[in-house]
């Protein structure tokens, strides 16, 4: 038996789940709509999380001496097995100012159909 909270709605059902019959028979309590129900089999069977993290800049931003990194997050949750690998990748890119948010800074990572894309918006002190 595990307990999770839900986190896909303000309510925050304290869930049951009962996974003695293995990933493929899943049995959830406490949910009290359809969401907590799909938030604990998927929790379960493939975690995902959003991924932050910070791209070094080539240059200077203009105004802001003191930055040197931009802040970037992945558009769509991934695998949490998938994490360290998407983690070196990020941390080998150096961003080319002007950056808008929400410029991808990298397409569709490893073909997983994931983009990263900027957090914050930043221009180039030229």
């Amino acid at each position: 038996m595990r307990n999770l909270t839900c986190i896909v709605c303000p309510m925050g059902c304290s869930l049951e789940i009962d996974d003695s019959g293995g990933k493929d028979a899943l049995y959830v309590t406490g949910n009290k709509c359809q969401r907590g129900k799909d938030y604990a089999v998927e929790e379960i069977r493939a975690p995902k999380r959003v991924v932050t993290a910070t791209c070094a800049i080539n240059g200077q931003a203009r105004g802001v001496a003191s930055v040197r990194r931009v802040p970037v997050k992945t558009a769509s949750p991934c695998p949490k097995e998938k994490i360290s690998a998407l983690l070196q990748d990020i941390y080998k890119v150096k961003i080319t100012l002007p950056v808008k948010m929400g410029d991808v800074v990298i397409a569709d990572w490893n073909g997983s159909k994931i983009d990263i894309v900027a957090a914050r918006t930043l221009f180039s002190d030229n």
